[in-house]
């Protein structure tokens, strides 16, 4: 066997991947120890307290060991995994071949080696015979092996696994102390507040199948669920409970990345900056007709055209005529601090929580640019790819509650900033309009301000702009 010195294993640290930021949870593996890897190919992603980012690994070598599971909170500067390199790549292959001949199955000692890696399912880790650290006691010998390997890939296609001659004992973890489950289970389990290490599995190789995971959310301290007395509920009604049933009466989920920081966020701004809160209704049929007609454009074909683009445009062309309203308190220096750019954030919800990412200068952009901008901006969010740099720096926000059916809110300011704009759900309602009363397209919008350096007649007037420009879109031409 030949031994690899320290010096051909390079040390991968959790990066900084924001500004300032302390520590990442790792969301997913994408490599496993055994796993050649290039320069700058993508090996794990991370969820931070701003978004989920992709970590490349920024050597060539074999991959040597994870050092930390998934689910796992790593702070900055720590080392996630050990990747070998040059001399030691090469050297790091050759146990996958000794563990074949270390087995003390003999009489199939003299099969052919397979080469490289086996094939594995996604999240369970190299198969036994690549695995180069921590062997197993009583290693099943390769053709037991292979049979266990049939066998889950047999579940995985739908097909129950051929009966066994003997019953096993459910197999241990092949990656350190990894339970193996499937991602959808991973999932399931994360929901429930379900710990994996303390599950016992029914499925074979030792899986984790969804009943266990529900088996142990529903009565972690009883296993056997007939067993319970007759007193505690009706025989006929625990039969007949459907499969889908939850029989849980509540599910904590960890409050950490995206969300943690969020939380802490508008607690911060709450209790900091003293709100204020406008409404205005307005009449935006004019506006939903300009937006169908710009879908027709062919200066906007394959662009992203709907109501938030003019509402956008609309508190652009308002924060121009009102420039202080763009601006920020600086506690340290009693100063405030106006901008004289615009980075435009729109609230986006995601499945990791709320984000706020930014159109950068977005002041500066005609209407096709920022249309472009806001399609990327929020197809980007919706696959969870947002970067910290596009949700640092705004200056300015729009939350568009009426998605939701909602007719309006009281938003809180994302922290830094002194506006917020709450876009209501735009409705058929009876209007007068030229004296009658007739069916238009109204919604109604909110503005929250810091009244610490935006007063009642600053925060009126930018409402009033905005709510004047969806109103006659003519003035995105008079008052650009």
């Amino acid at each position: 066997m030949t031994t690899m010195t320290d010096s051909s294993v390079r040390e991968f640290k959790m990066p900084d991947v924001g500004e300032g930021l302390t520590e990442a949870e790792i969301l997913k593996w994408y490599v496993q120890p055994g796993d050649t890897v290039t320069d700058g190919q993508v090996v794990c992603e991370v969820e931070t307290a701003k978004a989920a980012v992709e970590l490349p690994i920024p050597y060539d070598g074999v991959v040597r060991e994870l050092h930390f599971p998934e689910g796992t909170t790593v702070d900055v500067g720590t080392s996630i995994i050990a990747v070998a390199v040059g001399d030691g790549a090469a050297a790091a292959a050759e146990p996958v071949q000794e563990a074949v001949a270390d087995t003390p199955a003999t009489a199939e000692a003299e099969e052919p080696k397979p080469e490289g890696r086996q094939p594995v399912l996604v999240g369970y880790g190299v198969s036994t015979s690549s695995t180069r650290r921590r062997p197993r006691k009583g290693a099943q010998a390769p053709a037991a092996a292979q049979e266990a390997s049939a066998a889950i890939q047999a579940e995985m296609n739908g097909h129950g696994p051929a009966a066994p001659a003997a019953p096993a004992a459910p197999a241990a973890p092949v990656t350190g102390d990894r339970p193996l489950a499937k991602p959808p289970v991973r999932k399931l389990a994360k929901d429930l507040g379900v710990d994996l290490a303390t599950v016992v599995p029914s499925g074979p190789d030792g899986i984790i199948t969804r009943e266990d995971v529900h088996a142990a959310a529903a009565e972690p301290a009883t296993p056997e669920p007939q067993a319970a007395p007759a007193a505690v509920a009706p025989a006929p009604s625990q039969t007949a409970a459907p499969a889908s049933y939850d029989t849980t009466r509540e599910t904590r989920v960890p409050v950490k990345g995206v969300r943690k920081a969020t939380a802490a966020a508008m607690v911060g701004s709450a209790f900091t900056a003293p709100h204020v809160t406008e409404f205005v209704t307005v009449d935006v049929t004019r506006t939903m007709k300009l937006v169908e007609e710009l879908k027709q454009d062919k200066e906007y074909a394959g662009l992203r055209v709907n109501p938030l683009l003019l509402i956008a445009k609309a508190l652009l062309v308002a924060i121009k005529r009102s420039p202080d309203i763009n601006a920020s308190w600086d506690e340290a220096a009693q100063e405030i601090v106006v901008k004289h750019y615009v980075n435009l954030g729109i609230a986006a919800a995601t499945p990791r929580g709320l984000i706020v990412p930014n159109i950068k200068d977005a002041h500066a952009k005609t209407l096709p640019q920022l249309a472009g901008s806001l399609g990327e901006l929020v197809s980007t969010a919706r696959e969870g790819k947002t970067s910290p740099a596009a949700m640092q720096g705004g200056t300015v926000t729009i939350t568009n509650v009426g998605v939701f059916g909602v007719d309006t809110g009281t938003p809180i300011l994302n922290p830094g900033e002194s506006a917020i704009l709450a876009v209501g759900a735009i409705k058929l309602q009876p209007w007068v309009h030229k004296g009658k009363v007739k069916p238009r397209q109204v919604t109604t919008l909110a503005l929250s301000f810091d009244h610490r350096l935006v007063d009642g007649e600053l925060g009126s007037k930018v409402l009033a702009d905005v709510a004047a420009v969806l109103e006659q879109p003519k003035r995105l031409i008079s008052w650009a």
